[in-house]
Order: C-alpha cells, then sequence, then structure tokens
C-alpha cells in the first residue's frame, strides 16, 4: 500500500488529529468562541418567531412613563398602584425585574430622617401613623399574584425565606449548579409579601452576551429559582419544583453522575443542560410585546389586555442601564431576556446542546480527517479543494440542520477549521512531494532529454514508467571515427575539451529533436526516441537529428583547424559514423536500488550499434535499418545493401540518406543497383553500380569501391548469389 509510501505523512495527520481532539477535549476559550460563533450565527440565520398571542407582556418603565410620573425610583405607592391595576387587569402573575434593597426613600419617615430636628419633630407628628411606603407596597404585594428578584453575588447576605420549595429525582444535581456566596434581596417586608422571589442573574459569556438562561441557581445548599421560572410558578399556583437529575426514572445516565436533565415547575418540564440552564433560541425584539407603565396606571390599556398573561415590570430606558447583549441584538432591555426565556418555555421550544455532542464534533474530526488523509494524495490540488469545500459545507450544513430541525446545538466551526487546516496540510504536502518529484524529474532528465520535454513529464507525471516497460524505440548510436589517431596528438586536458566540445553540440541537436540521451562512452554517444514519452514520430525525429548531426560536424572541424593551426599544428579532419535502429527495447530505470540510469537493453539496441560500425566499411556518414526506414517512410533514404543478422531469417536491408548535392536521378539509380543486389549475373548488378556512382557525390565513392570489391568476390563468379555482410548480435 501508498500508506507504507508516506509514513512521515501519515504520522503528522495523527498527530494534528489527536492535538485537534485533545485541544477540544480541554476546551480553552478559543475554542468556546469559535463555538458561540456559530451558535449566533444558527441564531441570526433562523431565529425564533414572534408569538402573535403574547404570553408574556412587559411592562415597561420607559422615557415616557419616567417623564410623567418622574424619575427613577419611583415611590412605591406608584408601584403598589401598579401592582394591584396588573392584578384587576387579569394578569397571571406580576414579576418585578427590580431591586427593592433599601427602604423608599421617598416614604415620610425617611424624609423625617433627613430634615433638621425641629422641621423632623412637626414633620413626624403629622405623618402619625400612616402606613410606610414598603407596607403600601408590601400590602399590594400581598394581594397579587406577584414576584420580586433578587440577586445572588460571590459575597453578601444570607438569602431571605424562599417560597418554594424543590423535589428531586435521581442523583442530587447541586454540584452541577451555580453556586453563589450570598444574595442581595428586597427589604424584608416586601420579600415576606410577595408570592414569589426569583434570582435575576445572568450567566453572561466572556463576551458578555447573554446565550444561557440558568432556571435555578444555588447558595450553599440551597436551591433558587430564576425570576422566570418564579413567575411562571407563580401563574400556576404552583407550589414547588422537581428537578431530574442523571439515573432517574427515565433517565438514562448508565450510572455516571451527569447533573440536571429536567426541571418540573407545575404542569412545565423543561429539558435543561447538567448545570440547570437552557440555550434560548432568541427572537428579534418585538414592540408588540411591551406595555407603557405610564398607559397602565393611567388606565389606557386596553380592556382584557392583560387577561391571563404573565407581566413583567422592568425598564428599557437606556439610563437606568438595564441593557445586556444577545446573538441578535447588541443591546435589549434585561427585562425581555425574561420574557423570552418564559416564551421559549410556554412554547414548548426545545434548543439543548447534548452531553454527547463534543464526542460527535470529535468523532467528525477524526473520521471524516482519516478519510480526507488517506485520499487527498491521491488526488490533484483541484480535487482535494473540492473534497475538502464539500467535507467542511457538510459539516456547517449538517450542523444548521440540526439546530433547524431537531433543536440541537452542535458546533460546526472548529471541526470544519480543523478539516480546513487539514486539507490544506495535505494539499501542501501533496505539492511539496509533487514538486519534490518534478525536481526529481528535472535532475533525472535534464541532462538526457529536451527541456520541452522535461515540461511536458513534469505537467503529466503518469506519462512516466519508471522500472523497464517494453516499447519501441528509435536508437542512434555515433562514434567517431579514428579516435584512437586523434587523441595520440592531444593532452589529457586537450582530449577531454575536445570531446566536451564535439558532444555538447551533437547532444543539444539530440535533445533538440526529442531525443533521450542515454550514455556517453568515451567518444561515442547512444540515444533513443519514444522514451520516457511517446513520440509518434519517433524514426523521422531521428533521421532528422542525425542528418543534422552531420551538417554539424562542416563548423565543427574548421573551429578545431582554425585554433590548431593558430597554435601551428595540423588537425585531420574528424569525421563521425551513426548508427540508427527501430524496434522493440527494455526501457526504463534500470539498474541496482543504489545506482540505476535510465536506460534501454535488447537485440535492437545491438543491431544500432552494429550499424554504426558498418559506417567504417561502407564508408557513409549513416546506416539506417529497415525498420527504421519503414517507420520513416523511406523519406530521404536509399537502400545501400542487404545484410543478414546471425540468428535471424532473412535479409535486412539497410539505407542512407540520400545526399542533397546528388545528380537527381541518383535515387532511382541506386534504387535500381539495390534491386540489382540479389541478382547472380555481374553484368546486371555492374551497370547497376556504375550508373548509381555517376550521379553519386564525391563522398560516397567509398561507399561504392567497397560494393565493387564485395561483389566482384570469388563467390559470385562461381555462380553462387552475391556475397553479404553478416552481422552478430
Amino acid at each position: 500500500m501508498r500508506f507504507l509510501g508516506r509514513p512521515v505523512y501519515y504520522l503528522a495527520v495523527a498527530v494534528f488529529l489527536a492535538g485537534a481532539a485533545l485541544l477540544r477535549v480541554a476546551d480553552p476559550f478559543p475554542v468556546q468562541a469559535i463555538r458561540l460563533l456559530a451558535f449566533d450565527l444558527y441564531q441570526r440565520m433562523a431565529p425564533a418567531e414572534a408569538l402573535p398571542e403574547h404570553p408574556v407582556l412587559i411592562v415597561d418603565i420607559d422615557e415616557a412613563s419616567l417623564k410623567a410620573v418622574g424619575q427613577w425610583p419611583w415611590p412605591r405607592t406608584v408601584l403598589a398602584d401598579l401592582a394591584r391595576k396588573l392584578a384587576e387587569a387579569g394578569a397571571a402573575s406580576i414579576a418585578f425585574d427590580v431591586l427593592f434593597s433599601e427602604p423608599d426613600q421617598s416614604s415620610p419617615e425617611e424624609v423625617v430622617k433627613r430634615l433638621p430636628p425641629e422641621q423632623a419633630t412637626l414633620v413626624a407628628a403629622s405623618i402619625g401613623d400612616a402606613p410606610t411606603h414598603d407596607r403600601v407596597f408590601a400590602d399590594a404585594l400581598a394581594a397579587t399574584p406577584s414576584v420580586l428578584g433578587l440577586s445572588l453575588s460571590g459575597s453578601g447576605a444570607p438569602l431571605p425565606p424562599l417560597k418554594a420549595g424543590f423535589a428531586t429525582a435521581g442523583d442530587d444535581p447541586r454540584p452541577f449548579i451555580a453556586n453563589f456566596a450570598g444574595a442581595i434581596a428586597n427589604v424584608p417586608v416586601l420579600d415576606e409579601a410577595a408570592k414569589g422571589i426569583g434570582s435575576i442573574n445572568w450567566l453572561q459569556d466572556r463576551d458578555q452576551i447573554v446565550r444561557r438562561v440558568p432556571l435555578v441557581f444555588r447558595v450553599g445548599d440551597a436551591l433558587v429559582p430564576s425570576l422566570a421560572a418564579e413567575a411562571l410558578r407563580v401563574a400556576q399556583d404552583a407550589g414547588s419544583y422537581i428537578l431530574k437529575g442523571s439515573n432517574a426514572s427515565g433517565e438514562a445516565a448508565f450510572g455516571r453522575e451527569t447533573g440536571l436533565n429536567h426541571v418540573r415547575i407545575g404542569a412545565l418540564v423543561v429539558p435543561t443542560d447538567a448545570d440547570g440552564a437552557i440555550w434560548l433560541r432568541f427572537r428579534p425584539s418585538d414592540p408588540e410585546g411591551f406595555v407603557s407603565a405610564k398607559d397602565v396606571l393611567d388606565g389606557s390599556i386596553p380592556a382584557h389586555l392583560m387577561e391571563g398573561r404573565i407581566a413583567l415590570v422592568g425598564t428599557s430606558a437606556a439610563g437606568l442601564l438595564d441593557l445586556r447583549a444577545t446573538p441578535l441584538d447588541s443591546a435589549v432591555p434585561g427585562v425581555e431576556i425574561h420574557a423570552q426565556v418564559i416564551e421559549h418555555i410556554l412554547t414548548g421550544r426545545s434548543l439543548t446542546r447534548p452531553d454527547f455532542s463534543s464526542g460527535v464534533e470529535i468523532a467528525v474530526i477524526v473520521g471524516l480527517g482519516l478519510l480526507l488523509a488517506l485520499i487527498l494524495p491521491h488526488v490533484s490540488a483541484v480535487a482535494a479543494a473540492i473534497l475538502g469545500a464539500l467535507a467542511v459545507g457538510g459539516i456547517l450544513v449538517g450542523g444548521f440542520l440540526a439546530y433547524l430541525r431537531l433543536g440541537l446545538l452542535f458546533d460546526p466551526f472548529y471541526p470544519a477549521l480543523a478539516i480546513i487546516l487539514l486539507v490544506i496540510g495535505s494539499v501542501l504536502y501533496t505539492f511539496r512531494q509533487a514538486e519534490r518529484a518534478r525536481a526529481g524529474i528535472r535532475r533525472a532528465f535534464q541532462h538526457y532529454v529536451a527541456p520541452a520535454v522535461v515540461d511536458e513529464i513534469i505537467a503529466d507525471p503518469s506519462r512516466l514508467e519508471l522500472g523497464g516497460e517494453m516499447r519501441e524505440l528509435t536508437l542512434l548510436f555515433c562514434d567517431v571515427r579514428n579516435f584512437t589517431t586523434l587523441a595520440e596528438g592531444m593532452s589529457a586536458t586537450e582530449l577531454t575539451g575536445f570531446i566536451n566540445e564535439l558532444m555538447a553540440p551533437l547532444s543539444e541537436i539530440i535533445l533538440n529533436h526529442r531525443g533521450t540521451i542515454d550514455k556517453y562512452m568515451g567518444d561515442a554517444v547512444m540515444a533513443f526516441w519514444n522514451a520516457p514519452l511517446d513520440d509518434p514520430d519517433h524514426a523521422r525525429h531521428a533521421l532528422e537529428a542525425a542528418e543534422a548531426m552531420m551538417a554539424a560536424m562542416a563548423g565543427l572541424n574548421a573551429g578545431w583547424q582554425r585554433a590548431a593551426a593558430e597554435r601551428g599544428r595540423a588537425m585531420p579532419e574528424v569525421r563521425i559514423g551513426i548508427g540508427i535502429n527501430t524496434g522493440a527495447c527494455c526501457v526504463g530505470n534500470l539498474g541496482t536500488a543504489q545506482r540505476f540510469d535510465y536506460s534501454a537493453i535488447g537485440d535492437e539496441v545491438n543491431i544500432a550499434s552494429r550499424l554504426e560500425q558498418l559506417t567504417k566499411d561502407y564508408g557513409l556518414g549513416i546506416i539506417v535499418g529497415e525498420a527504421t526506414a519503414r517507420a520513416a517512410g523511406k523519406v530521404g533514404l536509399v537502400e545501400i545493401d542487404r545484410i543478414q543478422v546471425r540468428g535471424r531469417s532473412g535479409m535486412s536491408r539497410i539505407f542512407t540518406l540520400a545526399p542533397p548535392d546528388a545528380e537527381p536521378d541518383f535515387a532511382e539509380a541506386q534504387r535500381a543497383f539495390a534491386a540489382a543486389l540479389p541478382e547472380l549475373d555481374p553484368s546486371i548488378w555492374r551497370s547497376a553500380l556504375y550508373r548509381a556512382k555517376s550521379a553519386a557525390p564525391a563522398r560516397f565513392a567509398r561507399y561504392y569501391h567497397f560494393m565493387l570489391e564485395r561483389l566482384s568476390a570469388r563467390g559470385v563468379f562461381e555462380g553462387q548469389s552475391a556475397p553479404h555482410i553478416t552481422i552478430d548480435l
């Protein structure tokens, strides 16, 4: 498997996924922030809808009310009047999102305390036994379904007597519930009179946005309901709460203590988190849910507007600083959040983050990450990007659908971020490996094939089959004639320079004609065509390269002779011989794991080498095998002889390039001579030979002299077929 070929990659993937999972388990604030950002986005995309029947109405101490009644705080006689009128209008419960922790400073007895002694005596006498404002308000609270708030804190006075009891089913949930040291309560006379007392506290996240609201708090071992929960309890005239914890009847926890599961408020059963909080699915602020306190006090609210509804008394006035941020709004009155909690419960909305959510998110990261890690190295960068986008899109869509359809909160952002980083890392790794492969290919082939061919291999490495394959090649061998004689007159330095000067232009010609240089052998070079890339015209390209190599020798010789003349030395003409053959060969990286060459082997390679050696006998610069002539269409080629390859039946024709400076009828005369070679009658082939020789350029004279000597051999005159040359493989 390719898995074994990428141990570092898969080790890096394993480390990354393990790190991502551990970071999710540790859950530092940045991870939490990413999760909360996702949940906020859900709410903005699909907020809850406002309820047309408005089961909760906010009695708003708004700017208009402050202008009509006076600045805050109002006399508690006004609040007593407000409570009575709400009760008379049919409110099911009246909850005050206001703390009355100090006596009413506008009450006469409090005013007396701030007067000079002589004035205090006069005023006190006029007051007599009149009730205090707090007593007036307390009487109103006692006569109405009222709920007061208290504020829990890290320090403070003990709790006042609470109005409701708590029953617990299953494991004790107290260790999971938010704990406070004390409370800031109302003046005792008010707390004693109220039908309910609930906490107005929030559990804001570090970004100061309210997303979760507890229904129950704890001060030591005492349990304290929230203001919203108390408003619901009083509205139902219920006496207590039932807390269902882990391992209660119907609550499966497999023996583990996992905190709260449900809170029962009268007839309402509310699913909660382990700490007794609920995730609110917020709706946009709805002005229709507000009633001005001024309108309640002056009796201008519509008849039966409050009938059966819960009234929450609070303020939207900016100067009273009771504003909170939610996922939908940067600033809403705190009392409206209490109202949305009650609506959330009454409508049976369910928005929970289940206990197994973290496990699901980690499973998505690890499972999907491993799947992508196995696939991505085998696909292109574009395909990897598409797969990564599909994976991330699936996570995001899945998380949103879970929120929208099931009311479940799963974090899509952290798994999506982990997958994005994994995909980026995998693509970078693949890109780096591809670059390494390209660099390796370029290093391996830049000295043997043309730059354009190297670029083609890099663009599509699949076209390069390494390790050895059988394919048809056209092979070229080039060797220097009489190299030993040339070398005897040169020093080692001069000989090295000569070889370099010779091989550089010849190699460039081969590369420019899409050839691959197999090896250099002293004064010889071997090249082939049609590997590593397919070249349908490999035979023609090899012939064109050979012709260009022969043409280049004129310029090279002129340069060498000029340089030699400047040194006062003689430089003989350097001639080369080229043999070309076509056939099936094994080509690829041949050798051992420690050292190998990209090379070709096979009988056809040996034949090409022998054809190069035959150029010495025939006195020709280029000899081409029959298969090459056939593959090239014989254009520009003329047959020169027929040879016997030992081990093969039948004769093989050999060719050379027709010289451009020959007479017009040379090609036809040479073909006639070649056709006459098998004839027994010397008069036939001798006549054809002289006709071809007369049309050929002078440099072909050695070839015709060689053929005349061979064809005039003894065997012809003894009535045998014309003698032929045999080459060994």
